[in-house]
């Protein structure tokens, strides 16, 4: 049988799929959840000043007879209090010690990120993931997308966290930007451990005809959201397939974007992902998916004469080339 654990940037698990940062994570209960269905890792809902959170913050696109290919939120960060929450990734990692439990935060000051980082590593944390993707996360104050469409400000405020860093650190870039290899180029320069994509995509999935307003509304009005699940898969692939292939990137990467499945999964691997993070599928069927992704990805490896999933990472990454290289002489008609 393969071996399926893996190696991120010192960020140890016994499987690459890992709950993502979202309502999943959320809490201590739910991360017990994770772990006792098979998970190999927890990235936890992302910490940093609470704040209220709102209902009625979902939609979905719908196509044909398939529910959910695309789901928008307007999910904000964690309601509750900081302290709280690493009180329970601490009571986490005492009670699984052989899993994965990174801390997401999100914060402003450079005082406060050392602050932030401190706590992380205190609460035994064995990495954090930088939420610079989330497209609604108090971007007034410099914090999510903001930041993670802006090089040179990826690159200072890694710096800030690197100076207090003593566990590894994993950038999460957003996917609403022309080239993401920039900022992961600046994440690298910065002294970044690991990067993560894709965050969620700016989106309006669809408009209620009745009241003439998008979904989800609140109170009359709405506002664009996160747009996730099986839809933005193909984007995803794309994006970690431009850092991996990066010559000044070169970090570690944990795939986000559309993994329902172990194919799913197995293509994030091949194209230069050591993790997977899911959130979506989860939300639609429960932790206890990452049953059939275990069987099936370990049965793959043992088909292709892999002994372990990281012989599987980055093996596609080479035959993704531009354009005018192909042999234009070469045909694949469909008939």
């Amino acid at each position: 049988m393969a071996d399926l654990s893996i190696n991120l940037a010192g960020i140890r698990s016994p499987n690459p799929f890992w709950v993502a940062s979202a309502p999943p994570s959320n809490t201590a209960y739910q991360c017990h959840r994770a772990f006792e269905a098979g998970w190999g890792g927890v990235v936890w809902k992302t910490i940093g000043d609470p704040i209220v959170n709102v209902s009625s913050r979902y939609s979905s696109h719908n196509v044909g007879g398939m529910r959910m290919v695309g789901f928008n939120n307007i999910e904000l960060i964690s309601d509750r209090s900081i302290e709280v929450n690493f009180k329970e990734i601490k009571e986490c990692k005492e009670r699984w010690p052989d899993r994965a439990v990174i801390a997401s935060l999100m914060t402003d000051t450079r005082e406060n990120w050392h602050d932030m980082m401190k706590r992380a590593r205190d609460a035994g944390a064995d990495g954090v993931e930088l939420n610079f993707g989330c497209p609604h996360g108090m971007c007034e104050r410099g914090m999510g997308s903001a930041v993670g469409q802006n090089p040179d400000v990826i690159e200072t405020i890694v710096g800030w966290v690197m100076e207090a860093a003593e566990i590894p650190v994993i950038v999460k870039l957003t996917p609403n930007i022309t080239d993401i290899t920039q900022p992961a180029r600046a994440a690298k320069r910065a002294g970044a451990d690991a990067i993560s994509m894709i965050n969620t995509i700016n989106s309006v999935t669809q408009v209620d005809l009745d009241r003439l307003v998008p979904e989800p509304y609140v109170d009359g009005k709405s506002a664009h959201g996160g747009y996730c699940g099986p839809a933005v898969k193909p984007i995803a692939l794309n994006m970690v397939h431009s850092c991996a292939a990066d010559p000044d990137v070169q970090l570690p990467i944990s795939g986000i974007g559309g993994i329902g499945n172990w194919k799913d999964a197995a293509e994030f691997i091949a194209l230069g992902s050591t993790s997977v993070q899911v959130c979506t599928a989860i939300m639609h069927y429960g932790f206890r998916i990452v049953e059939d992704m275990i069987d099936g990805l370990s049965n793959y490896l043992d088909d292709k004469g892999m002994d372990s999933v990281n012989e599987l990472c980055g093996k596609a990454v080479k035959v993704v080339d531009r354009w005018e290289t192909l042999n234009l002489n070469y045909k694949r008609i469909a008939s």
